[in-house]
């Protein structure tokens, strides 16, 4: 199958003619309108695959989309009131959109973060007028997510006109992502099949909410790491970040996914630097753990199913971990991963260590969550 992505450069009559809609006059206006690639299996580089929505085209990553929503309608509401300061736990992509809100916005970040932030974000942000604070010590259960989380609430109490935008738990986060599906439905007309990582669940949620207008048959696939108690596995020290969480995110539709996948650190390690070598677009430890679930789908699934995985970043924070020969040798992540995934009927029947699919979808905490739809993969 061939694709071309664009036609045989022309020779303009006038320079008018080379100005195109991508010109933009203020930096919020830079995100968005992301590109999508064909990605073909990943082991091979032939064969079936799937369409990727490479959001690392935005300036910080998909998260841009979230912040800067949700800082708007902050503001809107009378909840952020002008100049005043906002304050959220991250990881590193959400403090990024947080700090281009804060200089489109004019308000002051501060970020709370714990010490596996990569020096190279805590830079970035830094360059960005951000300020972060560093939890030092894990919560008992909570792990460094509810460590972080607490360190927030003192610091509103001591700023009582601060805004805590809450990625985890604020609607809005789901609501952000209505464009980015609105995007895909334009650019590729049907959608069988979304595969998205989940760690707050703010864009599984959104996006499959905006598809399902489109799409009533669509089937929302979830990626989470090992570690990760989001679909009921036990909490553990994770390595891979920007997916999973040691909490019960209220962003998480679990009456949505028709299945959940985990995937270990060196899983993901082999799929990002396959996407690298094969197509030149990679990203980290959640583009990994996506890619080699939609590629596997890809395999399993009727040849004409179109399936779409979401890219929420780009490479380059992940330099010194994901695409660190030293790094990678330390924590044991080199090696080609199995063909397919172990599978287990019920998240409670045993903790996975390897990447494993799970067609049982339910809300840990306990919370109603709607009858689940039907399992995506094939072989049980």
């Amino acid at each position: 199958m061939t694709y071309t992505l664009n036609p045989a450069p022309t020779t303009p009559s006038s320079l008018s003619q080379l100005i195109t809609p991508n010109t933009c006059h203020a930096p919020q206006h830079v995100v968005g309108n992301t590109p999508v690639l064909w990605i073909p299996e990943i082991a091979t580089g032939t064969g079936p695959g799937f369409w990727a929505k490479l959001e690392g085209g935005n300036p910080g990553g998909i998260k841009d989309r979230s912040a800067l929503y949700i800082v708007e309608r902050a503001r809107e509401r009378g909840r952020l009131r002008p100049g005043a300061p906002i304050i959220e736990s991250t990881s590193g992509t959400f403090g990024l959109g947080l700090a281009l809100a804060g200089i489109v916005h004019g308000h002051p970040v501060t970020l709370v973060s714990d010490p596996g932030m990569e020096p190279l974000m805590r830079r970035l942000l830094a360059a960005y007028g951000a300020r972060v604070v560093t939890v030092t010590e894990p919560h008992p259960t909570g792990g460094w997510q509810q460590a972080r989380r607490r360190r927030v609430q003192e610091l509103l109490a001591e700023h009582p006109d601060a805004y805590c935008p809450d990625q985890y738990h604020n609607p809005d986060n789901v609501a952000a992502y209505e464009g980015l599906a609105i995007e895909l439905a334009g650019q590729l007309g049907r959608i069988d099949v979304l595969v998205c990582a989940v760690g707050t669940g703010g864009h599984s949620a959104g996006v499959y909410r905006g598809l399902r207008r489109f799409y009533p048959d669509l089937r929302l696939v979830g990626v989470d790491t090992i570690g990760s108690t989001i679909f009921g596995q036990p909490a553990r020290s994770r390595l891979m970040r920007g997916l999973g969480s040691s909490i019960y995110p209220g962003n998480v539709a679990y009456e949505a996914f028709s299945e959940v996948h985990w995937v270990a650190p060196a899983e993901a390690v082999w799929a990002c630097r396959r996407l690298a070598a094969l197509r030149y677009a990679t990203g980290g430890w959640s583009v990994g753990a996506v890619a080699l679930t939609a590629s596997w789908l890809a395999r399993e699934l009727p040849g004409h199913t179109r399936i779409v995985a979401v890219f929420p970043d780009g490479p380059h924070r992940y330099f010194d971990t994901v695409y660190n020969d030293d790094y990678c040798a330390a924590h044991e992540l080199v090696g080609t991963p199995e063909a397919d995934p172990d599978v287990v009927d019920h998240p409670a029947e045993r903790e996975v260590t390897r990447w494993t699919r799970c067609a049982t979808v339910l809300d840990p905490s306990g919370e109603p969550s709607g009858d689940p739809p039907a399992s995506v993969g094939g072989r049980r």
